[in-house]
């Protein structure tokens, strides 16, 4: 079966593969990047997104965002990119439902402070744990640890690395050092990641009521989008026009990556995969567009993402996380077995980040009353 014959040659093809660290026979009737994204829908780390936060924690409402829609829409928007552009949908797929299998629990926060708990550690990246969940952390089959992902899947999934981190990756880490791209797959997914929490999180601070719509009408790219549906339909209120204005506005956002790349790719005139890491990146903005883009993360930073009340579950869940490590750092016998190392604390402490970055908001917060709770016994 011929799974690469409508890409273009630029592209990602699974038959070109650069394979997997644990050599299998051929997935059959799927494509290699069909079977990475089976893998990931099946894991354990994938169904634990429900209950990690994006924005707003589990608990405080049932329509809000989590890792796992977020993932999901993420998938969509990257779908609909490659197909345009004549990329690898396969890949991109499971690129964009893995990128997050790392995350902490508690959105950001977890991940800044779990990086200020291993500090003396080696530090945490929530990519570079994505990219451990894949590789070690999983534990689905016989022959071997993790889920056994192609190259070009975990090279999507390793978005940022530090430098140091990425000498220890070897083939994997490459391109951090020599400032080489990866494919135009996985600069597709960053962008519809991107393009994902940008419209995703305008539409959960509304309904939370940390922003309101006069707040969202002083960002232009809002702005503009909003007129365009009062004057298509007039007197439209409530959801329908915001769920209007944001469809709008993805769309937008949509149509000005896949003509910019275009022009982009046609200049370049790439003709192998090669060709394209060698290169500048080439899925990118418009110039306007990514100001536009930049402004509204700007907006969403200062008014939703450091909004007083986000902030109190920030200090909340600050306390949690640091609060848990550090006990299980003084005392290893309070970790599940399969979690205590004997003799080695570098090992020990990873072990600890492990655990916690595992967590979903609930069970971090079960497990904190579990520990420091005199009512919990």
């Amino acid at each position: 079966m011929d799974f690469d014959a409508r890409l273009a040659p630029y592209a990602a093809h699974s038959s070109k593969s650069r394979g997997r660290t644990h050599i299998e026979p051929p997935a059959g009737s799927r494509s290699e990047f069909q079977r990475d994204r089976d893998r990931i829908i099946h894991s354990t780390a994938f169904r634990r997104l429900e209950y990690k936060t994006q924005v707003f924690l589990n608990h405080e409402g049932d329509l809000f965002r989590t890792r796992l829609t977020h993932s999901i829409e993420v998938a969509q928007i990257g779908r609909t990119l490659a197909r345009s552009l004549q990329l690898n949908e396969d890949l991109v797929e499971a690129t964009a439902l893995a990128h997050d299998l790392g995350h902490t629990p508690f959105g950001h926060v977890g991940q800044d402070v779990l990086n200020e708990c291993m500090k003396d550690f080696g530090g945490f990246e929530h990519n570079l744990q994505s990219l451990r969940v894949v590789d070690e952390l999983e534990e689905h089959y016989g022959a071997f640890d993790g889920l056994n992902l192609t190259f070009e899947t975990r090279e999507g999934i390793l978005k940022h690395c530090s430098l140091t981190n990425a000498r220890q990756l070897g083939e994997l880490g490459r391109r951090f050092l020599d400032r080489s791209q990866p494919s135009l797959e996985a600069q597709l997914t960053n962008l519809a990641d991107e393009i994902a929490y940008n419209n995703h999180d305008i539409d959960d601070g509304l309904r939370s009521g940390l922003l309101t719509m006069a707040q969202m009408e002083e960002v232009e790219l809002f702005a503009r989008h909003r007129h365009m549906v009062e004057t298509q339909y007039p007197g439209l209120a409530g959801r329908r026009a915001l769920y209007e204005t944001i469809r709008l506005m993805i769309t937008a956002m949509t149509a000005d990556l896949v003509e910019t790349s275009r022009a982009l790719l046609l200049e370049a005139a790439p003709q192998s995969i090669d060709d394209v890491r060698a290169s500048a990146p080439l899925i990118r903005f418009s110039p306007q567009m990514r100001a536009e883009t930049t402004a509204l993360k700007r907006f969403l930073y200062a008014n939703l993402y450091r909004h007083f009340q986000v902030n109190r579950m920030r200090v909340k869940a600050s306390r949690i996380v640091r609060e848990l490590f550090e006990a299980f750092l003084q005392d290893p016998v309070l970790l599940p077995n399969d979690y205590q190392v004997e003799g080695d604390p570098m090992r020990q402490a990873r072990k600890i980040a492990d655990y916690i970055a595992g967590m979903t908001d609930r069970y971090a917060i079960r497990e904190h009353r579990r520990i420091f709770s005199l009512d919990h016994f």
